[in-house]
């Protein structure tokens, strides 16, 4: 019996873990993201929108869809397109482009947005639960990934509640998510991005890290 019970978070972990991979084709929400340095001080608390759109079932290596908005305390919208990923910054006028595959790798956007390759980029640890959610542990393969670990709590339906990643200089972001809508209905229009008149155009292979 205290054999089975040890197993079961695990069991009900990778089951999770099966549900936000399989079930969750879209996810609309709301973000707040805090960001602290290796000592633990904040230096930095955002908040904004996040719409994703996974790819379909027979297109695993295909990177998926998503519009992640910061809106508080400035403005910085990232699209993905499947092909492309466009990053904006109304102040500066300036976007960039990149393509999406490459520039994922490794990346917490990656984790969200893609169906399959999860353990291919990933080793996933059982973090354990808190409550009915369970915490999933994800260490990247690359050795050039900007992050150490990232932790992901899904809720039982697979759903993710928080996000919290570490880089490799000791700094920390937790993302807590809000408000959200799984598999309902999103307007193609909201993946797709067009540089605005007179904006500076930045073309570039540089992994990304503002999109967490």
């Amino acid at each position: 019996m205290l054999c089975a019970a040890s197993a079961a978070p695990a069991d009900s972990a990778q089951e999770a873990l099966k549900h936000f991979v399989d079930g969750v084709q879209t996810l609309d929400t709301h973000f707040e993201q805090v960001q602290t340095d290796d000592d633990g001080k904040i230096t930095n608390k955002s908040s904004g929108h996040f719409l994703l759109s996974r790819p379909s079932a027979a297109s695993k290596s295909e990177a998926g869809k998503f519009r992640w908005s910061y809106e508080k305390p400035y403005q910085q919208v990232s699209v993905c397109d499947g092909l492309k990923l466009w990053s904006y910054d109304p102040d500066l006028n300036q976007a960039t482009e990149r393509e999406a595959k490459q520039a994922l790798i490794g990346t917490p956007a990656a984790l969200l947005s893609q169906r399959g390759g999860l353990t291919n980029a990933f080793t996933v640890e059982d973090a354990g639960a808190e409550g009915d959610a369970h915490l999933l542990k994800l260490v990247p393969k690359s050795k050039d990934s900007d992050f150490k670990s990232i932790e992901l709590l899904l809720d039982k339906n697979g759903a993710p509640q928080r996000m919290r990643f570490a880089d490799q200089i000791g700094s920390h972001s937790e993302i807590t998510f809000s408000d959200t809508k799984v598999n309902s209905k999103i307007d193609p229009a909201q993946f797709q991005f067009t540089p605005p008149k007179n904006a500076e155009i930045v073309h570039g292979d540089a992994p990304m890290t503002n999109v967490d």
